[in-house]
């Protein structure tokens, strides 16, 4: 059996962990499937973008409906971080990642380790005014540094909301539209250059990681209480963290 069918029931897995943390999963599908055969450029890269548009979208619906989103954040979010990205790449020319990288990493892992600790910002409800400026502000600031060290930044999107002040759940569904913006635009780009589908595993891809995503969603939307969210949040985080200093810090 072709290797690259496993891809469908391990990115079901996938989809369903990581739609309960607002998160698409690229930074998984695509070295998956690149480790699975196919060819990096134009295979895995493009699937992978794809697939973390479903994964982020489908939770980004549920959350929607079930008032877990915060629009007024979500949406200049989402659309400054697809301005200023190109902006990041451009400057990318110049300056050195590594050092970047490094920051965002350990940003993202003390977010996790306040999580598990159950620490918990101070919370109050933002104005409409409040809730446009840290979606345009945070959005312009992570689309730069996206862009910068080439990442599509989902990983850096939950431990923002979350230190901002919104509650877990929020944070999730809020980031998953947040995604869903930055991964269509990345999604669009490589889609338009270099993309070869193999569309029997791109078709039994989107089905696995939909439903996983439908599932993770409703999950957490309906039965995960708080702690169990940060518990959550907090170990993936950890994860994420530790990949990014290992892999594109340390032995880069």
């Amino acid at each position: 059996m072709n290797t690259v069918y496993l891809a469908p029931p391990i990115f079901f897995v996938i989809a369903f962990v990581f739609s309960m943390l607002g998160m698409g999963g690229s930074q998984l599908y695509i070295p998956i499937l690149f480790w699975l055969g196919m060819d990096f450029k134009t295979q895995a890269i493009p699937l992978g973008m794809l697939l973390n548009v479903v994964n982020s979208s489908s939770a980004a619906f549920v959350y929607a409906r079930k008032k877990l989103l915060e629009w007024r954040v979500a949406l200049p979010f989402g659309i400054f971080m697809v301005i200023s990205a190109p902006l990041g790449a451009w400057v990318n020319i110049s300056l050195p990642t590594k050092p970047v990288i490094l920051v965002f990493a350990l940003f993202t892992a003390t977010a996790a380790l306040l999580m598990l600790s159950g620490w918990k910002p101070k919370r109050g409800v933002l104005s409409s005014s409040q809730r446009l400026v840290l979606g345009i502000v945070s959005g312009s600031i992570l689309g730069f540094f996206a862009g910068l060290i080439g990442r599509g930044g989902g990983s850096f999107v939950v431990p923002l909301l979350y230190i901002a002040g919104l509650e877990p759940k929020v944070a999730a569904g809020t980031s998953a539209m947040v995604v869903t913006f930055s991964g269509t635009s990345s999604f669009i780009s490589h889609i338009l250059t270099a993309a070869r589908p193999n569309w029997m595993i791109w078709i039994l891809c989107v089905i696995a990681v939909f439903l996983g995503s439908q599932l993770g969603s409703r999950l957490m939307a309906k039965r995960l209480k708080s702690r169990a969210v940060r518990l959550i949040f907090g170990f993936v985080l950890l994860g994420v963290a530790a990949i990014l200093m290992i892999k594109d810090a340390i032995l880069k």
